[in-house]
């Protein structure tokens, strides 16, 4: 067998090899010239544009939130003001396991279940890469110092610092100066968000709502070199913020802090008011909340309990609880009485106890009406029906007055309608009349609605701080005075500043004088025998120093049914009365007018008398301390 025989071809093996080297060279050759025009494009034709893509990368813009304006009373007293905290925050991007960062620090700190909820909403909310993300605010110094002691095997974390809110008096200014919150995205809808885009407090409610933009000030800005990390690394150029406004108030630390001190364990509000001006003096709501655990948030159990308490601290009694007047309303009536001419201070009727309308049945009683005894005034003209505060009488000129001219005068108080000039969310009570009762209650209006309204009971509502207002018109002899929390010759826009000099129309000065008079004597009228004497004499009259006018009115909660008689001791505390006092002093150039309302207080001369009595002692006080009275 023969074997076959290879011939080696080194002519077609060298042309082979020669052309695959000139492909591969021609390969090298353009991949070359690509690399030299990509590096002949990033260094000349696109130099610029890569260049600044760079520069944006390692250099940012950073906000710098300004310090918010500070708050103070007429006194200069600091209401609300900013403190720096120490927060322990972690950086996200640095750490493996969450869940085991936790367990090690649960070893040397105390952690809610609520500050682990807030933060993991935190880490989902828009944030820079390695900002660090707050765990827990306030801390001690105690775990200030634990943390620091132990940070080398707690990786991730930071002590961070931060400018916030802070509240000195705590829950005496909650309802009137308000508080901040943590901003929410809904929030940035309101504001520029270029001047809110480093802020994270904002005023909610109160004063720090009205003024949030005045507060605020003027966001700052910062161009910082950052590493890959993003990091900081210097600070290159820095544009400061421009501070917040402070704002002074009319509100007085001494009085508010008087006015919860005479409401005691009651449930209420104050509502003091500069006459001359329409400043607020006091604005009390009790039960009351401290502003300071809003700020950085509290935990859902916390928040839970306040919303759920019984007695209700978050509720602004102040400005949206809404009750009837009872008995304050009556020098409003009498005096629509004389606008109108349905009745004059010389003319008298017979107060038997009992009122009835013509050809009807039911029975409308004096609040002095006892089984077996008519209970009645006797002989009263308006003077007498308001210091002793004769029902009957009102019923009658109620009657006389009908719904329509009755709404029409008492709108001018400001009752149904909002005459405040910067205090935010207020409710605006409820002057009904037909058209109303039409709308609401699908039903007519019967005239046994006007004679309740005559003596302030039925539908009508009005707040603590309408009726202040009610107080400083009797004080201005007709006067009106918008009222105001804030000493600024500016006011938020949309709101005048003053009423233009008006006036409550249809009632002369000698009028004026006379009802002022009669509330007077609602005080100072004692020694004149079983029912002679004013309603409030014997509870604040009689060693009072200076001269007060007031009204008592004792708003009655729960219907009586006819032919029986009041008993509070059969009655649970929520469908008690709730007892009002207005007052104003001293009646020549009055300086403080007020309103006290206690809800199921009981009697409006007993027990919100002597309230007013001592603020008004109080204030008084403090302007002779001053010099000024």
């Amino acid at each position: 067998m023969a074997n076959s025989l290879s011939i080696k071809d080194t002519v077609n093996e060298r042309k082979m090899f020669a052309s695959r080297a000139i492909i591969l060279s021609l390969a090298m050759l353009l991949l070359f010239l690509v690399l030299i025009y990509r590096f002949f494009s990033l260094q000349i034709l696109d130099h610029d544009m890569y260049q600044t893509k760079s520069e944006n990368n390692r250099i940012q813009i950073q906000s710098i939130p300004p310090p918010r304006g500070l708050i103070t009373d007429r006194k200069g007293e600091l209401l609300a003001g900013n403190i720096t905290i120490y927060n322990l925050a972690i950086i996200v991007e640095r750490i493996g396991s969450i869940e085991n960062l936790f367990v090690k620090l649960k070893k040397y700190i105390d952690l809610d279940e609520s500050d682990v909820i807030n933060f993991s909403k935190r880490v989902k909310e828009k944030r820079r890469p390695f900002d660090p993300v707050p765990l827990k605010f306030r801390l001690t110094e105690k775990e200030i110092a634990v943390l620091a002691v132990n940070r080398y095997h707690l990786k991730g974390i930071e002590i961070t610092t931060e400018l916030i809110r802070f509240y000195p008096y705590g829950p005496l200014f909650a309802h009137s100066v308000g508080s901040v919150r943590r901003i929410t995205r809904d929030d940035l809808n309101l504001f520029d968000p270029k001047n809110y885009s480093g802020t994270k407090y904002i005023g909610k409610i109160g004063v720090e709502k009205e003024y949030e933009i005045n507060l605020h000030g003027k966001i700052g800005i910062q161009r910082v070199e950052t590493d890959a990390h993003g990091r900081v690394r210097k600070v290159i150029d820095r544009k400061p913020s421009v501070y917040g406004a402070n704002l002074k108030l009319y509100l007085d630390v001494d009085l508010q802090a008087a006015a919860v001190r005479a409401l005691g364990k009651h449930k209420g509000s104050v509502v003091a008011i500069d006459p001359r001006n329409g400043g607020i003096l006091a604005m009390v709501s009790k039960p009351s909340y401290d502003p300071n655990d809003f700020v950085t948030g509290m935990s859902p159990g916390q928040f839970n309990k306040l919303v759920s308490a019984s007695d209700s601290p978050l509720f602004n009694r102040a400005i949206n609880g809404q009750y009837a007047p009872g008995s304050t309303f009556k020098p409003i009536v009498g005096l629509a009485g004389i606008a109108n001419e349905e009745i004059s201070w010389e003319e008298t009727l017979e107060d038997r106890g009992e009122f009835s309308l013509p050809n009807q049945d039911r029975i409308y009683r004096d609040w002095s009406w006892t089984p077996g005894n008519s209970g009645g005034q006797g002989i009263v003209d308006l003077r007498r029906a308001i210091y002793r505060s004769s029902n009957v009488y009102f019923y009658t000129l109620a009657h006389r007055l009908e719904i329509s001219k009755l709404t029409k005068f008492a709108h001018q108080f400001g009752i149904g309608s909002n005459y405040s000039i910067d205090i935010p969310d207020v409710s605006l009570g409820l002057l009904p009349d037909q058209e109303w009762k039409k709308t609401v209650k699908k039903l007519p209006w019967y005239p046994g609605d006007t004679v309740n309204m005559g003596i302030g009971q039925g539908d009508i509502l009005v707040t603590p701080l309408q009726m202040a207002v009610v107080a400083s018109i009797f004080a201005n002899r007709g006067r009106i005075v918008k009222p105001k929390m804030v000493e600024l010759k500016a006011q938020p826009p949309g709101n005048d500043q003053e009423t233009g000099g008006a006036r409550v129309e249809g009632v002369e000065d000698d009028d004026w004088e006379l009802m002022v008079s009669a509330m007077e004597d609602v005080v100072h009228r004692g020694n004149q025998g079983f029912r002679g004497n004013g309603t409030a004499w014997a509870y604040i009259g009689r060693d009072i120093p200076y001269r007060m006018a007031g009204k008592s009115g004792t708003a009655q909660v729960v219907e009586i049914k006819q032919g029986e008689e009041y008993s509070p001791e059969e009655l649970q505390e929520s469908q008690k009365n709730h007892a009002w006092f207005i007052a104003f002093a001293p009646v020549v150039d009055p300086v403080i007018a007020l309103s006290v309302l206690m809800e199921n207080g009981g009697g409006g001369s007993s027990v919100a008398g002597p309230v007013a009595r001592e603020i008004i002692d109080s204030f008084l006080t403090i302007k002779k301390l001053e010099g000024s009275y």
